[in-house]
């Protein structure tokens, strides 16, 4: 019996994936973070999860979600926000975010494999030093909270408040987070056939194969 949660905001334009902009309008990068979510969701679909989760930011829940349990964020840091979670839900919970669209079923697999006595907690590293997953045997919020989001060393203070918790951990395949529109272009070659490398291919010159463009500011992601 395993849970599997997806976290992720309304893709309204400014407020979703705006260090894509630019070279992406702020419209083009909701889109795409639109198609981001939807690549995601299939995914989560696909795995042999007994509970879906949308742990959600928004009043308009993406479409391919009809099934899922919608939760809604709390107030707070995206710490509180996945301790409050991870204090809500039973049993063997999986999170995933939404800036990984190059996710496949593969990539989550150990996670679903039946009980094993090794292992209480899985995580999955991004390339920015943060995280794309994390999945705890027996959650609690405790784990996540204080725990220093959106920075470069977001995954090493995780891992370490996993350890101190005497957690045996499993770590999954290191992916890249998408932030930047240099991100963009290498989780599109990661997933070629994902809607996200579809809309990225149509809407970025140089993913289409065209002139350069420049890039930058922070927003709030697991990393």
């Amino acid at each position: 019996m395993t849970t599997v949660v997806v976290i992720c905001k309304e893709t309204l334009p400014g407020k979703v994936k705006t260090r894509l902009h630019p070279p992406l309008t702020l419209e083009q990068a909701a889109e795409v973070a639109a198609a981001a979510i939807q690549d995601t969701l299939a995914v989560v679909r696909r795995l042999p999860a007994s509970r879906r989760v949308l742990l959600f930011d928004g009043n308009r829940t993406p479409p391919g979600s009809e099934d899922f349990d919608v939760i809604h964020q709390i107030g707070g840091g995206l710490d509180a926000r996945l301790g409050a979670l991870f204090d809500e839900v039973d049993g063997r919970t999986v999170l995933v975010g939404m800036d990984t669209p190059q996710l496949t079923v593969t990539d989550l697999a150990p996670a679903f494999d039946e009980p094993a006595d090794d292992v209480d907690a899985w995580f999955g590293p991004a390339n920015d030093g943060g995280f794309w997953a994390l999945g705890l045997e027996r959650p609690t919020g405790d784990l996540l909270r204080g725990v220093p989001m959106s920075q470069d060393d977001t995954g090493a203070h995780q891992r370490r408040r996993l350890a101190e918790a005497g957690l045996r951990v499993r770590t999954l395949p290191e992916l890249v987070d998408v932030d930047t529109i240099d991100d963009a272009r290498l989780a599109a070659a990661a997933g070629p056939d994902t809607l996200f490398a579809q809309a990225l291919r149509r809407l970025d010159p140089i993913t289409a194969g065209g002139p350069d463009a420049s890039r930058p500011a922070p927003e709030e992601t697991l990393s």
